[in-house]
């Protein structure tokens, strides 16, 4: 069992920068593959970014590339997401999600474990 807090959200103007953060509870953080999704109103839950249980391997939603950066530190039960030069598009929930897998995956069902989500609005 993994229980996931996200924090770091906020109100941020355009080309700004947020990191967002996900605490982990569970003795088997550690061997799962991390992600972070989000979901704007009135649209579907999309992939951002996911990171291999080593930290080794990470994947980008292709329109993300070079703006947001996934990480995590085992040792702190822990996920971050950067995100700089933010636009207002990118507001949304964001939430991140413990999967079995120990790759990185980039669809919502291999993803067992949801946090709660946190809320990140860009103002233009």
């Amino acid at each position: 069992q993994v229980q996931l807090v996200e924090s770091g959200g906020g109100l941020v103007q355009a080309g700004g920068s947020l990191r967002l953060a996900c605490a982990a509870s569970g003795r088997t953080f550690s061997t799962h593959a991390m992600g972070w999704f989000r979901q704007a109103p009135g649209k579907e839950r999309e992939f951002v970014a996911s990171i291999s249980w080593t930290g080794g391997s990470t994947d980008y939603e292709d329109s993300l590339k070079g703006r947001f950066t996934i990480s995590r530190d085992n040792a702190k039960n822990s996920v971050y997401l950067q995100m700089v030069t933010l636009k207002p598009e990118d507001t949304a929930i964001y939430y991140c999600a413990a999967s079995q897998m120990p790759t990185p995956q980039t669809i919502a069902r291999m993803y067992k474990y949801w946090g709660q989500g946190t809320q990140v609005t860009v103002s233009s």
